[in-house]
């Protein structure tokens, strides 16, 4: 079990049926020039301290056809996302094995994060699904022993 914060939450037991963004995205703020600079400074939360992020099925996946569910986490430069650039990507995950408790582990943020806004992609192929939910954030940590 993760502690997720709320702050920080993209999809909270978001219902996911075909291809989508998460409901929620994080402004992680717009940089500013410090006195005295040239130009203003530069983001990439990827380096230094480690921060956790999992993405968790909240409800088994159905489908009617072999469906599976690509993640990927997603910066931009506009909450608008007309330029995405996609930082971390799971494989995609057949709905046999998207059951509840099902999670994906991103124990370091990668680097690239270097736009104001981040966000989750869900990617359906060969669904819709019929069901399926998730939840995914920022957390203290991840428990990675099942």
């Amino acid at each position: 079990m993760a502690i997720f914060s709320e702050n920080l939450l993209l999809s909270d037991d978001q219902a996911v049926t075909a291809s989508a963004a998460s409901t929620n995205l994080i402004d992680l703020g717009a940089m500013g020039t410090v006195y005295g600079a040239a130009a203003a400074l530069e983001r990439d939360l990827g380096r230094g301290a480690p921060i956790s992020f999992l993405i968790q099925a909240t409800e088994a996946a159905t489908a009617a056809g072999a469906a599976t569910v690509q993640f990927a986490i997603e910066v931009d430069d506009n909450d608008s996302f007309a330029s995405a650039k996609v930082v971390a990507q799971s494989a995609a995950v057949g709905k046999a094995d998207l059951v509840a408790g099902w999670q994906w582990n991103v124990q370091y943020l990668p680097k690239g994060i270097d736009e104001r806004y981040m966000r989750v992609y869900y990617t359906v192929a060969t669904g819709p699904l019929t069901a399926g939910k998730f939840t995914a954030g920022i957390t203290m940590g991840n428990q990675d022993d099942r």
